[in-house]
């Protein structure tokens, strides 16, 4: 084994090494709106869910070598408003170029050929184009010497038509390719997917879960989503 003290490494290394192994990463595009009215569009990939009761998710922002705030964290700290977008093969290239830096002044959709529309419980708007999008508003926020980390509470979710079905409240993940990070700068794409078999005892799950375990399925033909395994631990 490799053996490497984290405490002794600077933090550029131990960033490479985190960001390179951590891997694959979902990542969130997010909209914010600057202060004179202009849609903020940026990818992070320090980016995930953190819980549904509150439905919570997280995104991490680094602050710049000049300690200044990146127009998404000056954006989310002044109003308390964002919006996640979940970013597929077919919008991959544009989510990848709203990562270039642009005056306050420039929307990165209008940049990279994104459309913007209305959100129902905010004012930062969603992206047309984003198979998935996460209304939240600012629940809390961790700060470090190098980082702000935002939690937002989920008020509002938008999906792509006969991407969910709402009876069931399932995902047709068939429909569903959302592109991850790798290493170094590398993308991933999603569509080579597998299911393991259940390990011995795992259909016994816990009571706040019974309901739901006793009425799920398995559906890996159909590309519908349903419990599985690790969402009864």
């Amino acid at each position: 084994m490799t053996e490497v003290d984290f405490r002794s490494l600077p933090a550029y290394p131990r960033y490479k090494l985190m960001a390179s192994l951590i891997v694959p990463r979902p990542i969130a595009l997010v909209t914010t709106l600057g202060e004179n009215g202009v849609v903020n569009a940026a990818p992070f990939s320090m980016f995930n869910m953190v819980g549904e009761d509150p439905p919570l998710v997280m995104i991490s922002l680094n602050r710049l070598k000049d300690g200044r705030l990146k127009d998404t964290a000056a954006n989310i700290l002044r109003s308390g408003e964002f919006v996640v977008h979940m970013a597929d093969e077919a919008m991959g290239q544009q989510m990848h170029d709203c990562g270039v830096a642009h005056p306050p002044q420039v929307s990165e959709l209008e940049v990279v050929g994104l459309s913007a529309v209305p959100s129902q419980t905010v004012q930062p708007p969603r992206i047309a184009q984003a198979p998935v999008a996460f209304e939240c508003v600012l629940h809390e926020t961790m700060e470090t010497d190098s980082r702000y980390v935002f939690f937002g509470r989920v008020q509002w979710m938008a999906a792509r038509e006969g991407l969910i079905d709402t009876e069931r409240w399932r995902v047709n993940l068939r429909d569903y390719a959302p592109v991850a990070r790798f290493g170094a700068s590398f993308y991933i794409r999603c569509a080579d997917r597998y299911a393991m078999a259940e390990a011995p005892g795992a259909g016994h799950a816990p009571a706040e879960h019974a309901n739901t375990a006793a009425s799920a399925a398995p559906a890996v033909d159909s590309g519908v989503c349903t419990e599985t395994p690790i969402d009864r631990l």
